[in-house]
């Protein structure tokens, strides 16, 4: 079977290893659930191993392990983001998005600098710190010059006291030349998904246009870190083909980026297969995945790849995005509008012009007093990239731990922010309650900071990191 070069995906090998694997004893999965609570991650015989449980038990073992993982690394933390979709206008054929060219009934739309301005507006009113920002691969008449003009007028975008700190980018693959020019605009993330790493399945998704290039896709991340981008997303569109074949080929991915750049993916993210507008597919995937099974690939990729931020959007609903928070999720989307235009125009599902449907529908202000009644703190923090703190820097305070002593003050005072400017009485009270007692189990020196940082936020002032 053909590989990727730079970028190799040995689909024999995962082939091998899933036969191998199948039928690993109760004894073989307990080892590798020890393996993975500490901290070392696991390989692809041992990722194998899980992707067969099936035995109830067992799996509520796995899940417990996942959730004792997350817990040791990122706390009782959940980051918080919106998606801005700036353009629809696309020259692929993807047969699962509603984006795909001869879906010629889609009302298609590129924004105007003034329009994402407005749309970025009504993010910030509403608490937002993070954009996703989104377009599909084809520009207006800018051409690339869209994308860089795009992230300046978000930077730019204030009201009151709010601003967008962070801005993480999903966009079609580029030249290194572009993503130098890319990193000079001060994006944080880059992301982009493969879809699917099966080349076979892959073909017949992405029959022309830019994008039924494999090997230009898949090597898109060694180009970015080449450029300089240290913090790049990874992830596929479950559904398309076997998950268990696509769990280990993302693990193939992320040691590839590993071994050749010093660090890993710094997000990975789990999309399932939902109902698009054109599309067959969408509505009725190949390889439909469980809710249990998608639990399962949660649970996995936290195990496998434990300080590696994972990310659940609102394609799922909301009962199972909260399921997924103990399994290993560290970030959220919130409030989401995937069309062009769509904060403006509030809708949550438009027919003309959106990318998929949504499964959660709830306001950001729903969605964190939901988190905090949980028990999770909802942060806001971009600290991290705007310190410096990326790439192997990141890495280097994670894996021993010293990270949550940034990461916990700065999550409680993102989160006081948002109870002060922006949130409702009910969450303001729900937020209390939540801040008293992240404070009352912390250790004092996070503690310490924490209060110092959260009385400036009460004093008046903005954006107070460490």
């Amino acid at each position: 079977m053909k590989n990727t070069g730079p970028g190799a995906v040995n689909e024999a090998q995962i082939a091998e290893v899933l036969n191998h694997k199948a039928s690993a004893d109760a004894v073989r999965i307990r080892d590798v659930l020890d393996k993975a609570q500490a901290l070392k991650g696991l390989n692809s015989s041992d990722v194998a191993v899980l992707c067969g449980v099936s035995d109830p038990a067992l799996l509520m073992e796995m899940f417990a392990a996942a959730r004792t993982v997350k817990e040791m690394i990122y706390g009782r933390r959940l980051v918080l983001f919106a998606p801005l979709y700036i353009s629809n206008l696309c020259a692929n054929d993807c047969l699962y998005c509603a984006f795909r060219a001869r879906n010629t009934p889609l009302r298609r739309r590129a924004l105007t600098q003034s329009e994402i301005r407005r749309e970025t507006e009504i993010l910030v009113s509403q608490g937002h710190k993070r954009v996703l920002l989104v377009a599909g691969e084809s520009y207006p008449a800018e051409g690339f010059d869209y994308i860089t003009e795009s992230i300046a007028t978000i930077y730019d975008t204030r009201v009151d006291n709010g601003e967008i700190r962070r801005i993480n980018v999903n966009i079609a693959p580029l030249s290194v030349d572009e993503f130098r020019r890319l990193k000079a605009a001060k994006i944080g993330t880059y992301q982009l998904f493969q879809e699917t790493y099966h080349r076979e399945t892959y073909a017949k998704m992405h029959p022309s246009g830019p994008k039924a290039d494999y090997d230009w896709r898949i090597t898109a991340m060694d180009r970015a870190m080449a450029a300089g981008i240290d913090d790049v997303g990874i992830g596929v569109l479950f559904g398309l083909t076997d998950w268990r074949f696509e769990i280990l080929a993302l693990m193939q991915h992320a040691e590839h980026l590993e071994k050749h750049f010093g660090t890993g993916p710094h997000t990975i993210s789990m999309p399932r297969l939902e109902p698009a507008s054109g599309s067959e597919i969408a509505a009725h995937p190949p390889h439909p995945v469980s809710d249990v099974d998608f639990r399962k690939i949660v649970a996995i990729l936290r195990l496998a790849v434990p300080y590696t931020g994972m990310i659940m959007s609102t394609r799922e609903t909301a009962n199972l995005r909260r399921e997924t928070f103990a399994l290993g999720v560290s970030q959220i989307s919130a409030g989401s509008r995937t069309n062009p235009g769509g904060y403006l125009e509030n809708e949550a599902e438009d027919a003309d012009g959106s990318q998929f449907q949504l499964g959660d529908h709830r306001t950001l202000d729903k969605v964190i007093r939901d988190v905090a009644t949980l028990g999770y703190i909802p942060s806001f923090c971009t600290a991290c990239y705007r310190l410096g703190r990326t790439g192997g820097d990141f890495m280097d305070l994670a894996k021993p731990g010293k990270i949550k002593e940034h990461c916990d003050p700065n999550a409680l005072s993102t989160f006081t922010e948002y109870l002060l400017d922006y949130g409702s009485e009910e969450t303001r009270g729900a937020g209390d309650q939540l801040i008293r007692s992240a404070l009352a189990s912390m250790e004092n020196r996070p503690k310490r900071t924490s209060e110092r940082l959260m009385r400036m936020v009460h004093e008046g002032k903005r954006d107070c990191l460490c």
